[in-house]
């Protein structure tokens, strides 16, 4: 049932990504483009989901514990430390260089949207390169040691 139950929220967020126009890269780039060709509609679609997700962490947290599992996996640090920071910089970098971010990258791919081809390998290396690096920079601090 806990499987059912991801494929149809996973389904659910992929055609609001595509009724939205969040996976189309030219959409976003427009957004972003503050200066030339803004488009303010991806505003409302980032507005909406904050409303529905503060809404649903909230029901959330009034229950005991989640349906399909023992208890909540919620973060406990939170510490701004340097993979904190690059992992920031360069999902912000993809992003704006590429229109994409990695759930709408996915979602665009069977409608071989522009550049969809290139970017979901380079996510997925870049994924892959994070993920080897992770034991290099663990440990690394920014500023002053306490």
């Amino acid at each position: 049932m806990r499987t059912l139950t991801g494929f149809i929220c996973g389904l659910i967020f992929g055609i609001g990504l595509v009724v939205s126009g969040m996976s189309n890269p030219a959409k976003v780039l427009n957004f972003l483009d503050l200066a030339g060709t803004w488009d303010p509609s991806l505003a409302f679609v980032m507005g909406g989901a904050t409303v529905v997700t503060f809404l649903g962490h909230r029901l959330a947290q009034a229950r005991p514990r989640p349906i399909f599992a023992e208890r909540f996996d919620l973060p406990t640090s939170s510490v701004i430390d340097s993979p904190l920071l690059a992992g920031a910089a360069c999902f912000g970098l993809g992003w704006g260089l590429g229109g994409f971010c990695p759930g709408p990258a996915v979602t665009a791919l069977p409608l071989m949207a522009e550049g969809t081809l290139i970017f979901v390998p380079c996510m997925l290396a870049g994924m892959w390169a994070a993920r080897m690096a992770k034991g290099r920079f663990e440990g690394l601090v920014v500023g002053p040691a306490t």
